[in-house]
């Protein structure tokens, strides 16, 4: 064999090896979940059942609301008046199913330039007394883009800004988080990105790749895993969603790598414990390590999953305590059952809801229907006549 005949059979072997690793990195190879489709985890403890042995109640998708603006977080004050922020710094009301076209409050410091934004809501545990709200905005700094969270009076037909939670949190263009949600306790729980930092996921003295918890008024609550610090949970590359199931579990979504810091995919649903490290940087997809909360569920190729709700099954008893989480990139939405006797064991999932492209939130209302919200128009998305919309699903 010549000298030249080899060099170029070792070239191109290397050619296909390396067009291999790419494929594998980006996670070309594997195809995206199918819809509909019902992934059984667990036949053991399924026992062959979708949803339980609850009654079985079928739904239609109503349209609720149009012309909304890159909805980012709904939150409910009572069962016919709903907030949302849109994410270049308006919260707006739907009042009996009548969207009011002027803001309760407009932002003017929100920076919006790609991800970031005005993003969670939270309504406070005490609000029929109280009448506060919780917001989470980014802004810019002269020390660049941050993250705070800022305390809001209701007064009916305007919100005015009563306090500042928490400010000065790093953030970015992307990965900013960042949502918002008060746990059985009454603390106020504070996602955080690692503000494209990832190494400030693992630091203890940064509240970047974060769960925080705190007081309404931003105190630290003196029972925190640990000393003087707002930090929960650690370890997060960008979670946009979480939630506790009716036993006070509290399950997270994250997103995976986007193949500038790891390989593409790896998004995942986490259960997060009392002072947990979720691993990000150090690990993702499937790895593990000693001393890290490994995912209850990965998705590669990636779905980039945002807000979660633990659904009560007050109207469709058959999905009491699933899991339901919005897909961004995924259109759709992942309905998950966790196993009623192991908190950390998923017994199958499903995607569902696939029509109508970028869903960004799903919440559950007082009265147990569960809502949703489009985010075509977030740049992203592929916007539809009437975009962005909220739908509910309502009992046939």
């Amino acid at each position: 064999m010549s000298k030249k005949l080899f060099i170029l059979i070792a070239l191109l072997l290397v050619s296909v090896l390396l067009s291999l690793f790419v494929i594998d990195y980006l996670a070309l190879r594997k195809e995206p979940m199918p819809d509909g489709k019902v992934v059984v985890v667990s036949d053991e403890a399924s026992g062959g059942a979708v949803g339980g042995e609850n009654a079985v109640v079928d739904f239609e998708v109503e349209e609720f609301a149009t012309r909304l603006r890159v909805p980012w977080s709904i939150v409910f004050t009572s069962e016919n008046r709903i907030l949302v922020s849109q994410r270049p710094g308006s919260i707006v009301q739907i009042v009996d199913g009548e969207m009011n076209s002027s803001p309760l409050i407009t932002f003017p410091e929100v920076s919006s330039r790609a991800e970031e934004g005005l993003m969670g809501l939270a309504v406070d545990p005490q609000y029929s007394s109280n009448k506060r709200i919780y917001a989470c905005l980014a802004y810019s700094s002269g020390d660049g883009l941050k993250i705070k969270v800022v305390s809001l009076q209701d007064q009916g037909s305007v919100l005015t800004v009563s306090g500042q939670v928490l400010a000065d949190v790093p953030a970015a263009q992307f990965h900013a988080g960042c949502r918002l949600g008060f746990g059985p306790d009454q603390k106020l729980y504070i996602s955080t990105g690692d503000a494209s930092q990832r190494d400030l996921a693992q630091k203890a003295d940064s509240l970047a790749g974060k769960i925080l918890r705190v007081n309404s008024d931003g105190t630290i609550p003196s029972d925190n895993p640990f000393p003087s610090s707002p930090v929960y949970a650690l370890g997060l590359r960008n979670s946009q969603g979480f939630d506790w199931d009716e036993n006070g579990n509290l399950y997270a979504t994250d997103h995976g790598p986007s193949v500038f810091d790891g390989p593409a995919g790896g998004d995942e649903l986490n259960l997060i414990k009392y002072g947990s490290n979720l691993g990000w940087p150090l690990v993702s997809h499937e790895k593990t390590r000693s001393g890290l909360e490994s995912p209850l569920l990965v998705f590669t190729p990636a779905v980039a999953p945002a807000g979660l709700v633990s659904y009560s099954g007050k109207v469709l008893p058959q999905y009491r305590n699933n899991l339901f989480f919005a897909l961004l990139r995924g259109e759709g939405v992942m309905r998950v059952e966790i196993d009623e006797k192991d908190p950390s064991k998923v017994k199958n999932y499903q995607k569902i809801l696939s029509s109508y492209g970028r869903i960004r939130d799903i919440v559950e209302s007082p009265s147990g229907v569960l809502y949703f919200a489009t985010s075509n128009t977030d740049g992203r998305g592929d916007p539809r006549e009437g975009d962005d919309k909220i739908y509910r699903l309502t009992p046939r």
